[in-house]
């Protein structure tokens, strides 16, 4: 067996639903990590205001399992735009800077998990969620998506969901003509 297929296998997955899998999988964790906080700032939020905002009543883990499968669709997004060779290639691209050069793809996709996350907070809950809200009706509870837990949870969830993303999907010497 060569030394190349015992890497691949040490390391983490390949292939065309890699990505896939590592973005749903960091977005459910992300999610969870995220969730939690909002437990701890702001109680309500998942059990009421987030079935709300589809029109449901609050019942159980319902606003959990919505959070988690918006969690997932996000990390399977995330995992996407990784993963295309104009953004793989930036992530792989040597660069003059000191501090930026000693750093492996493992930490850019931490770092580009965290822009995601905070880009994620800029659009959904402070633009289309208002929107949303205001449009349909539904969710007259107040979100506090300006507040600093929301942004806090938004950046764990980019970091929780770039470190798993790195764990599980090996990047490393995916297109090595690193395109720009």
């Amino acid at each position: 067996m060569s030394g190349e297929s015992d890497t691949t296998t040490a390391f983490g997955l390949r292939g065309t639903t890699g990505w896939f899998v590592g973005g749903a999988l960091g977005g459910a964790i992300g999610a969870v990590a995220f969730g939690i906080v909002m437990v701890l700032l702001e109680p309500g939020v998942l059990e009421a205001a987030i079935p709300a905002i589809y029109g449901l009543e609050p019942a159980g883990p319902l606003g959990w399992g919505i959070h988690i499968a918006h969690g997932v669709v996000l990390g399977v997004l995330f995992g996407l735009l990784v993963t295309r060779p104009w953004i793989l290639g930036v992530l792989r691209t040597d660069v003059e800077t000191d501090v930026l050069s000693r750093t492996g793809i493992i930490i850019r996709l931490i770092g580009a998990g965290l822009v995601f996350g905070l880009t994620v907070w800029a659009i959904l809950p402070l633009i289309v969620l208002p929107v949303w809200v205001s449009t349909l009706g539904v969710g007259e509870q107040t979100f506090s998506s300006v507040a600093a837990g929301s942004l806090l949870g938004h950046a764990l969830f980019g970091v929780v969901l770039g470190a798993v993303f790195a764990a599980i999907v090996d990047l490393r010497d995916r297109n090595p003509d690193t395109p720009i």
